[in-house]
């Protein structure tokens, strides 16, 4: 792996650590966010590219441009990714695309290559949504796939407003919103990224291309029932929540198993919260993903009916909002048959071509620019975790990927 890689892995490794866990707690607008953020601007800065925070607080660098403004439409070639993380993440989603980016020019500068077309990295603020409850805000604010209304109404855990914590982190919520001229520069963009799952271990490849992504989206499932006392209240006069969202979570599942899609209840908030009290409202946060649409739609219709006629049976009432979605994306097949012919150039083998089930910038962003995305390969299988991994070896041949496409892209 390149010098300089190492050197900014072990620089960017410890922020947002958290000790106990050993994984990352990285959100949106905080001091470990800010902390991530300088980090990117000292490695523009370190290497003389043009840095620039565009309207919705995400970082550029340029190579052969002093900002977007310099560019003419169409030209430029992009790559980057996302430096936040979800609750305890591991290490390398989103971090590797942004830290192999910065490794990736400092390989073509090696080479003494010159670029025809002027470059860029980017960091895209909130990726995960790990704070704010809906992923890629920064992306989807700048691609008009968030509105700036709907994007000053999200709010955390602790109800501190999106605006709130910008203006709070020294930014102007004020400016959010599209960002059509600076998009219009963009020919390419291309994110390389760790792969979420193990087909690329499974094929004995280092590195992949990107295919599709599955369509997906978050639903919050509200059931409010009656708060009571857990030690006095019968069985039978109970109306507890808690029974039917426990029977939704089960219904998600099989519905999920049945249709070959996936669909996870991950987060669960409950009120009052006390150990010998029966809630009054148990609010569970469903992820689901499928290979299409109809199937997507299949799964969701069987869990909100399931869960229906569970809190009719249990007196509990339901509310069911979708709070996000993304369609499916499929990634521009004259971009990645170009990614693979200079890949098959340069390389031993062919590159396997794969799909995906994770969302990412490079998906909000397809319906505006041409994308495209690069897999490196995790040998656990695991995202989202501490034990999601990366080899050196893998890393560095991602690296060298990013550089050949890069040059291919921007060479002529």
């Amino acid at each position: 792996m390149t010098a300089s890689f190492h050197e900014m892995w072990q620089e960017l490794r410890p922020i947002g650590r958290n000790s106990s866990s050993g994984g990352y707690r990285r959100y949106a607008w905080t001091g470990a966010d800010a902390d991530c953020r300088a980090w990117f601007k000292a490695q523009a800065e370190a290497r003389g590219l043009a840095y620039e925070l565009d309207r919705n607080g995400n970082q550029w660098a340029w190579l052969g441009a002093t900002g977007y403004q310099d560019v003419a439409p169409g030209d430029a070639v992009v790559t980057g990714s996302h430096l936040d993380s979800v609750p305890d993440g591991g290490a390398f989603d989103g971090p590797l695309g942004v830290v192999s980016s910065f490794a990736a020019l400092d390989e073509l500068r090696g080479r003494g290559t010159e670029l025809d077309k002027p470059l860029a990295i980017v960091n895209f603020g909130d990726e995960e949504g790990a704070r704010f409850g809906l992923a890629c805000v920064g992306s989807r604010l700048a691609a008009g796939a968030l509105t700036t209304e709907a994007a000053h109404q999200l709010r955390d855990g602790d109800g501190t407003t999106l605006p709130q914590a910008m203006e709070r982190a020294g930014y102007d919520p004020e400016a959010i919103g599209p960002d059509p001229e600076r998009l219009a520069r963009i020919g390419a963009f291309v994110e390389l990224h760790v792969e979420q799952g193990r087909a690329l271990d499974l094929s004995g490849d280092p590195v992949g291309i990107a295919s599709a992504i599955w369509p997906h989206g978050r639903w919050r499932f509200d059931f409010h029932g009656e708060a009571n006392h857990a030690g006095t209240t019968r069985l039978e006069d109970r109306r507890d929540p808690m029974l039917s969202y426990a029977a939704t979570v089960l219904a998600a599942r099989e519905q999920a198993r049945l249709a070959g899609a996936l669909a996870t209840f991950g987060k669960i908030s409950v009120e009052p919260n006390g150990v010998n009290a029966i809630p009054s409202l148990v609010r569970g946060w469903l992820d689901s993903r499928a290979p299409d649409q109809d199937t997507l739609d299949t799964v969701i219709n069987g869990i909100e009916r399931a869960a229906a006629e569970r809190a009719a049976r249990d007196g509990v009432d339901l509310t069911v909002v979708r709070e996000s979605f993304t369609p499916v994306v499929e990634f521009q097949h004259a971009l990645r048959d170009e990614l693979s012919a200079i890949l098959a150039k340069t390389g031993e083998r062919t590159v396997p071509v794969l799909g995906t089930g994770a969302g990412h910038d490079a998906g909000i962003l397809s319906g505006t620019i041409p994308t495209a995305m690069l897999f490196v390969r995790n040998p656990t299988g695991i995202s989202h975790s501490p034990a999601e991994a990366a080899n050196e070896d893998d890393c560095a041949a991602g690296v060298t990927a990013l550089a050949d496409v890069l040059e291919g892209l921007a060479c002529h």
